[in-house]
C-alpha cells in the first residue's frame, strides 16, 4: 500500500514538471513600458503583484518584461528625454515595446506621455483621468489610432460622479465640493454638474492648518452654500469635519463625505450627522480580493485603487498575448525612434488592441470592467471598472462613529441613479432650504406677533410664505438692528438691511423696500410686489367739538341775557300800557264788546304775546290801544332782526366748523411756516427731498456760472438776464425747514409728534402712502393731505448676483397671475382687525348732525315734560281745592230761596253777567252741580 502511495507522488511530481515545461514552451514574452507618476503607490504596487501572480500561475503562459518610468509632474521635457531615452534603446536592443501601460493621473506628465505614444504610434493602455475630450493630445484621433490608443478611467475618477447623483436625487441648488489630493478634480469645474441648475464651487481643501480650513469653508459660506461634499481620505474628511462650527451641522446644512476608502470615518467632533459613502467590493470578487492580499501582498491602499491597477495590467498584459499566440500582431512593426519624427510621419498601425481588451475574459478582483463594445462608439472616456458605494447615515458622537446605518447604494457609473433603500432617512440627511432675512417692522407689511410662527405677521409675511410654497424653501427672520432699510453715507458706505446684504450676513431683505438707483448698484431687486408707492403727507384730523346745544353758541352769553332781558322787559311794558291806556281793551269793554276776538293782555298774556311773536305762528290779537301797539311794532321789528342775524350766523358758524384743513397739498405746505413738517430720518423719503434740493443747489451753480461768465459776448450775457429768479428754490427751502423742525427717527416718534399738533399750528409728517394710509386706517385721529409724488416700486431685495431673483420673480409672476397678491392687499387693508370704527368726518356737502342739532329735539321734550307736570298741576288745583261753581242763571232763579234778612248771595256767580247791577242783587244763586244726574260721571 505505501509503496502504490510513493508511486502516485512520484507520478505526480512527474505530471507537474512535465506540465511546466510544456507551459515554459508556451510562455509569450512581451516588453511593457510601465509610466507612472511619482506618489502613485498604488499602481507600482499592482505591478508588482501582477508580476508575481504571472510567475506563480505559469498557466497564463505569460511572461513580462517591465521597463519603468516614473513621470515627473511638472517638467515636461525630463520626463520626455526619460522616456526617449529608454524607448531608443529598447529599440537598438531590438526589445521594443509591445505595450506602453501609463498610470499617470493628469497634467504635464499625463499629457507628455499622450504625446509620445500619439505621435510614435505605439499601443498604449492608459489609466490616466479624464472623460471625453479630457485628454486633449488624444481628443481627435483617426480610427486606426482609436483602436491601439485605449483609455479606462481609474475609480477616482468615477466617484466624484456620486456627487452628480446626490444633487439631482435630492434637488440640491447650491453645492461646496472640497477634494485632497487622492483626487483629480481639474477636468471637472465644467463637466460634473453640467446641465444642472445648481450653484456650485470645487476647491482642494486647505491644508495650511485648522484655521485656514476655517477660514475657507467660511468663506464657502458666505458665498450663500450650505451643501458641502468632502472628496478624500479618512484623514482628510476628519480634519474638515473638525473644522467646521457647530453650527453648521444645523438643520439648514448637509454634509456628505465620499471616499475611496474602506476604513472608519474619525473626527474629533462632538455632535455630527453626514452622509457618507465608501466603496464596497462585489460579493463574488471577495473572495479573489482577499487572495491577494494575503498571498501577493496586494496590501496598498485604498484597496479599491489597488485592485483596479491590477486588473488593468493583467487584463492588458493577456490581451498582448492573445494578439501575439493568435498572429494578429504584426511581424515586422515599424517603430520610429523621437529624433525621426517630423510631426506627420508616424506609423500606420493595423492593431486592433481594442478588441481584443474587450474580449479578455478574466475574473475581475474588486469590480467589473464598463467597456464600451460598439466598435463605432468612442472607447476613451467611457469605460471604467463598475463598483458599489455603500451610501451611511453616519453620526460622529465625542470623536468616533457611534452609529452607522446603510440607507442605500450607488453603482459607479456616469450619470448613475442613486439606490436608496430608506426615503426617510434620506430626506433627514437633506439640508432644508433656510435663508436668512433681515426685515424692518412697519404695519401692515411686517407686524410683531408672538402667536405666529415666525414671530411676525404682516403683508409681507404672507407673501413671503406664499413664495416659499412655489420654491420650497424655510427662513428665519430678524430685525435689523438699526432699523434702518439702507442709506449710503458720504463715505459711500451703507446701513441697515442693504449692509446686511452686502456683507452676505441676509439673503433676504424683506418689507416695504424701495427700489432706488443707488441701491440697485450693490444689490438686487425682484420685480415688484406691489404698486408704485409715493411720498404723501399725514396731519392730524381736525376734530370740530360736537354740542347738543350748539344752535346756542352762535350768541354770546351776554347777548342771550340781553335778549331775555328785552323780552321780560318788553312782555312788562304792554302790560303796564294795556292796563293803564284808555283805549286798551280791558278799560273799553263795552266798545269791543261785538269785536270777533277779546283779548285782555294782562302779564300772563304779554309773556305768551311776545314769545309766539317770534315764531313763525305769530303773537295773534294785537293790542287795541296805539301805545301797545307800537310796543308789540317794536318788538316784532327786534325779533326780525334777532332771528335774520341768528339764521345767518348759525349757518355761517357751522361751515366754518367743518372747513378742511390750511394744507391740501405739497405746495400748500412748502408756501407756510406755521405747521412744521419733515419725513423719518434715513427713509426713501428723506432721501427724496435731500436729492431734490441737492438738484436745485446744482442747477442754481450752473446759471450762475453762466451769467457770471466773462467770456460770453454782451448779446449772449443780454440773453441771460432775467428779473425773475429762474431756477426753483422750492426743495431747498423745504429741506432747510425739515432739518430745522427735526427729522423723527421712528415711525412711533413721528405719529406722536403729529398728535400732539394742532391744526393751524403744529406738525404734518411726510412718508411712504402705504404706511399712512394704515395709520389713518387704524387710527380715527390721523388723516392722509394731498396727492402721492415721487412713486417707487416695492420689491424685495437679494444679494448681487443672486439665484433668488430669477426664482422670486417667477414666484411673484405666478401670485400676479393667480391675483394672490390683490386678496393680500384686501386682507391687509381692507378687512383688517386692528381697523379703526371711525365715526364720518363732516363734510362741507353734509348736512347739520344730530350731534351738532339735536339740542331742539331736547327742548321738544323739555317743553312736553312741563306741559304734562302742568297738566297734572291743573287736575291738582281743580280736584282739591275750592273753586269758584259754575251755575246755570234759570236754575237759580227757580230753586234759590231768598233770605230773611235780605243778605247778598255768595255762594255763586252768574255766568256771563257783571257789573254792579248783578253785584248788588239779592239773589241766591244755588251751585249747577250740587246735585248731580243719575247718569253723570266726573271727567276726573
Amino acid at each position: 500500500m505505501g509503496k502504490c502511495i510513493k508511486t502516485l507522488k512520484y507520478l505526480c511530481v512527474a505530471w507537474t514538471l512535465l506540465h511546466m515545461e510544456i507551459a515554459a514552451q508556451n510562455t509569450q514574452n512581451i516588453n511593457v513600458f510601465f509610466i507612472n507618476e511619482v506618489d502613485n503607490e498604488p499602481a507600482t504596487k499592482a505591478i508588482e503583484v501582477v508580476l508575481t501572480y504571472l510567475k506563480k500561475n505559469p498557466s497564463y503562459g505569460l511572461s513580462v518584461q517591465i521597463e519603468s518610468i516614473e513621470a515627473n509632474k511638472t517638467d515636461a521635457k525630463i520626463l520626455l528625454e526619460a522616456i526617449c531615452t529608454k524607448y531608443v534603446a529598447s529599440i537598438e536592443r531590438k526589445q521594443t515595446p509591445h505595450l506602453i501601460l501609463d498610470t499617470t493621473k493628469s497634467g504635464v506628465s499625463s499629457e507628455t506621455v499622450k504625446s509620445f505614444t500619439q505621435a510614435l504610434g505605439l499601443p498604449t493602455i492608459s489609466a490616466s483621468y479624464g472623460q471625453e475630450g479630457d485628454l486633449r493630445q488624444w481628443r481627435d484621433l483617426d480610427e486606426s489610432k482609436q483602436k491601439y490608443l485605449l483609455q479606462v478611467m481609474p475609480p477616482a475618477d468615477i466617484i466624484p460622479e456620486a456627487v452628480r447623483s446626490i444633487v439631482k436625487r435630492l434637488n440640491i441648488t447650491n453645492a461646496a465640493i472640497l477634494y485632497d489630493d487622492t483626487f483629480v478634480m481639474d477636468h471637472k469645474y465644467k463637466s460634473l454638474l453640467q446641465n444642472i441648475q445648481t450653484r456650485h464651487v470645487i476647491t482642494a481643501i486647505a491644508k495650511d492648518g485648522k484655521r485656514e480650513r476655517e477660514e475657507q469653508i467660511e468663506k464657502l459660506r458666505n458665498l450663500d452654500i450650505n451643501n458641502f461634499f468632502v472628496l478624500g481620505n479618512l484623514e482628510s474628511i476628519g480634519l474638515v469635519l473638525e473644522s467646521v462650527k457647530p453650527a453648521y451641522f444645523a438643520r439648514n446644512f448637509a454634509w456628505h463625505a465620499i471616499t475611496q476608502h474602506e476604513g472608519e470615518l474619525r473626527s474629533k467632533r462632538d455632535n455630527a450627522t453626514i452622509m457618507f459613502l465608501k466603496p464596497m467590493a462585489y460579493a463574488q470578487y471577495r473572495d479573489r480580493l482577499g487572495l491577494l492580499y494575503s498571498t501577493f501582498n496586494l496590501n496598498e491602499e485604498p484597496p479599491l485603487t489597488s485592485a483596479f491597477y491590477f486588473d488593468l495590467a493583467l487584463r492588458s498584459f493577456l490581451a498582448i498575448k492573445e494578439m501575439l499566440h493568435s498572429g494578429a500582431w504584426p511581424k515586422d512593426m515599424e517603430y520610429l525612434k523621437c529624433d525621426d519624427f517630423q510631426g506627420g510621419n508616424t506609423p500606420e498601425r493595423n492593431i486592433d488592441l481594442r478588441q481584443y481588451f474587450i474580449q479578455v475574459s478574466e475574473p475581475t478582483s474588486y469590480g467589473t470592467f464598463e467597456l464600451v463594445t460598439q466598435p463605432r462608439q468612442t472607447f476613451n472616456g467611457f469605460s471604467y471598472m463598475k463598483f458599489e458605494m455603500d451610501i451611511n447615515v453616519l453620526q460622529i458622537r465625542g470623536g468616533s462613529s457611534v452609529n452607522s446605518k446603510s440607507i442605500g447604494t450607488w453603482t459607479a457609473g456616469l450619470d448613475s441613479p442613486l439606490v436608496v433603500k430608506d426615503e426617510e432617512q434620506m430626506k433627514n440627511l437633506t439640508a432644508d432650504t433656510v435663508y436668512r432675512i433681515y426685515t424692518v417692522v412697519q404695519a401692515p407689511f411686517i407686524m410683531r406677533d408672538e402667536t405666529a410662527p415666525k414671530g411676525y405677521k404682516g403683508y409681507c409675511i404672507d407673501l413671503i410664505n406664499e413664495i416659499a410654497a412655489i420654491v420650497h424653501f424655510d427662513y428665519e427672520i430678524q430685525e435689523v438692528e438699526d432699523g434702518k432699510f439702507g442709506n449710503m453715507d458720504e463715505k459711500g458706505e451703507w446701513n441697515g438691511i442693504v449692509k446686511k446684504l452686502i456683507d452676505k450676513q441676509a439673503d433676504i431683505g424683506l418689507g416695504s423696500m424701495s427700489v432706488m438707483a443707488e441701491r440697485e448698484i450693490v444689490i438686487d431687486f425682484t420685480v415688484p410686489y406691489y404698486d408704485l408707492v409715493g411720498i404723501t403727507i399725514m396731519m392730524q384730523r381736525p376734530s370740530s367739538p360736537s354740542s347738543l346745544f350748539k344752535f346756542l353758541t352762535v350768541l354770546e352769553t351776554n347777548v342771550w341775557l340781553c335778549i331775555l332781558a328785552a323780552y321780560f322787559f318788553t312782555s312788562f311794558l304792554m302790560w303796564v300800557f294795556d292796563r293803564w291806556s284808555p283805549y286798551s281793551y280791558q278799560n273799553n269793554r263795552e266798545k269791543y264788546k261785538d269785536d270777533e276776538e277779546k283779548r285782555e293782555f294782562n302779564l300772563k298774556e304779554c309773556l305768551w304775546f311776545c314769545m309766539t311773536s317770534l315764531t313763525p305762528q305769530g303773537g295773534g290779537e294785537a293790542p287795541k290801544n296805539l301805545s301797545g301797539r307800537l310796543v308789540a311794532a317794536t318788538w316784532w321789528l327786534f325779533g326780525f332782526i334777532i332771528i335774520a342775524s341768528y339764521t345767518a350766523n348759525l349757518a355761517a358758524f357751522l361751515t366754518v366748523s367743518r372747513l378742511d384743513t390750511p394744507v391740501e397739498s405739497l405746495d400748500d405746505l412748502a408756501k407756510q411756516y406755521k405747521i412744521l413738517y419733515a419725513p423719518l430720518n434715513g427713509s426713501a423719503a428723506m432721501t427724496y427731498f435731500e436729492r431734490m434740493a441737492n438738484i436745485e443747489q446744482m442747477f442754481y451753480e450752473i446759471w450762475k456760472d453762466m451769467s457770471l461768465n466773462d467770456s460770453l459776448t454782451p448779446l449772449e450775457r443780454s440773453k441771460l438776464a432775467v428779473w425773475d429768479y429762474p431756477v426753483s428754490d422750492k426743495y431747498t427751502k423745504m429741506w432747510q425747514a425739515m432739518q430745522e423742525a427735526g427729522l423723527p427717527a421712528t415711525l412711533d416718534e413721528a405719529v406722536k409728534r403729529v398728535r400732539n399738533s394742532s391744526t393751524a399750528t403744529g406738525f404734518a409728517f411726510l412718508g411712504d402712502a402705504t404706511d399712512i394710509r394704515y395709520l389713518q386706517l387704524t387710527n380715527c385721529d390721523l388723516q392722509v393731505v394731498g396727492e402721492e409724488f415721487s412713486r417707487k416700486p416695492y420689491a424685495i431685495a437679494v444679494q448681487q448676483g443672486s439665484h433668488l431673483k430669477d426664482q422670486f420673480n417667477n414666484a411673484i409672476l405666478t401670485l400676479l397671475n393667480k391675483r394672490q397678491l390683490e386678496k393680500l392687499k384686501e386682507k391687509w387693508w381692507k378687512n383688517d382687525e386692528a381697523q379703526a370704527n371711525c365715526e364720518k368726518p363732516e363734510d362741507q356737502s353734509d348736512g347739520i348732525s344730530i350731534q351738532n342739532i339735536g339740542g331742539v329735539f331736547i327742548v321738544i321734550f323739555v317743553g312736553i315734560g312741563m306741559a304734562c307736570i302742568t297738566l297734572v298741576f291743573e287736575y291738582w288745583w281743580y280736584r282739591y281745592r275750592k273753586n269758584p261753581r259754575i251755575i246755570d242763571v234759570a236754575e237759580a232763579n227757580s230753586t234759590q230761596p231768598s233770605h230773611k234778612d235780605g243778605a247778598k248771595a255768595t255762594d255763586g256767580v252768574i255766568l256771563g253777567h257783571t257789573g254792579e247791577k248783578f253785584e248788588k242783587s239779592n239773589a241766591a244763586l244755588r251751585p249747577r252741580f250740587n246735585q248731580f244726574p243719575a247718569t253723570f260721571k266726573p271727567r276726573f
